[in-house]
Formats: structure tokens, sequence, C-alpha cells
């Protein structure tokens, strides 16, 4: 799959803080490759997968947050979380959709989400982020732009690439997810046969040696 000159792509819910750490990574150093964000659903996609999210149990959640924390920390990333979490994330996507999700609508609305711990999921509070981003409107401009339905589409299309979670890299097909395969992807830009050794061959038809009963 290497020789592609096409865009990477970096999938993101701004419901996610990893998803809002890869991006302030991706941000400072830039890949060797050019990427387009773009904003899926991710309840949409646990759906689809039959998952659940990592707030969704509660020992992970605190354990997720306090790893965040640490790292933002670690990483020297501006980072406080919002008023509450989860949250309804729908109308900051499709505002960053409406706006053509450039890096600016990105960096405004995960800049105000997970930087400043603005409330996003209040009429009041997305107008307030709307407001930075020059946008009087934000319900007038997300129904003018026909955002849901490109939402909608945008999370079909990563569903049907194979994207199970946020943050995700798509690189010439490829598929990093987390955070924490940011150096990963760096390397398999470096060197495109990273996956084909023949240990890297040999998990990818693995099989399965028990599946475990549901319910």
């Amino acid at each position: 799959m290497s020789g592609n000159d096409a865009q990477a792509t970096f999938y993101f819910d701004t419901i996610s803080p990893f998803a809002y750490l890869m991006w302030r990574a991706l941000r400072r150093a830039p890949l060797a490759k050019p990427f387009k964000a773009v904003p899926v659903v991710f309840g949409a996609l646990l759906n689809h997968w039959g998952q659940l999210g990592p707030a969704e149990i509660g020992p992970k959640r605190l354990h997720t947050y306090r790893y965040c924390q640490w790292l933002a920390d670690r990483e020297g990333i501006r980072f406080r979380f919002p008023p509450a979490h989860p949250f309804r994330s729908l109308d900051s996507l499709r505002l960053i959709v409406a706006l053509g999700s450039t890096e600016t609508a990105v960096d405004g609305v995960f800049g105000a989400i997970f930087g400043e711990g603005m409330d996003a999921a209040s009429p009041e509070g997305l107008a307030r982020i709307g407001e930075r981003l020059g946008v009087a409107d934000v319900p007038a401009l997300i129904a003018s732009t026909g955002a849901a339905a490109r939402l909608r589409d945008n999370t079909e299309g990563a569903i049907s690439q194979g994207v199970f979670g946020v943050p995700t890299l798509a690189v010439d097909g490829e598929l990093f997810w987390g955070f924490d395969t940011l150096p990963m992807a760096i390397d398999y830009l470096a060197d495109p046969a990273l996956f084909e050794s023949d240990e890297m061959r040999r998990i990818a038809d693995l099989p399965v040696g028990i599946v475990r009963r549901k319910g």
C-alpha cells in the first residue's frame, strides 16, 4: 500500500480527549504526509461494532480521565476537562463540518472544549465557541450547510474503511487507532514495509482461539 500520495485522514469526535491530544500532537509536529481532518460520531462507531466507550465502564472512566490528564501534563499540552463528560458532541461536530473541517475550525472547537474546559453541549456554550470562529448563529449555519447529513456521511464512510474508534489516523489504507499509535504511524511513513516482516504477516492471520459469550 506504500507509494500512495493521497492525504492521510484523521478521524475524530470532539467528545474524545485522546482525539484532542492527538490533534495537538499532529499540529506540533506535522506528519511527513498531508492529512485532512474528518469529524465522525463516536457513538455510531461504537454501536456499529458493538462496543462500549471507555467512559461507559465505571472503573475505566476514572482511569481514562487520569491517564488523559497525565498525558497532557507530560506532553505539555494545555488540557482541562469540560464540566461534564461524556457530553453531547453532535452540534460541535456539525459546526466543524459546516466550517469546512478546516484546521482553524478544529483548533477552535477542540481548544475550547479540552483546552479551556468549555461546555459545548449547551446552546450558550456552543454559541460562545461559534462567536470565536466568526459564526453569529450556529444552528442556522448548521442547517444551511447540510452539516448533519455530511457528518452522517463521514461516519458511514469511516465505518466502511474499518474505523472502529477515535482518534484514528488512516495512512495508505492502514489504520492507527489512538494517541499512543502516533509513533507507529510515523515509523510506518518512514518505512512503508513496517508490516511486511514475517511476524507482522503471521499476526495478521492469527486464528481466533476462543469466542466470548455475550449475554
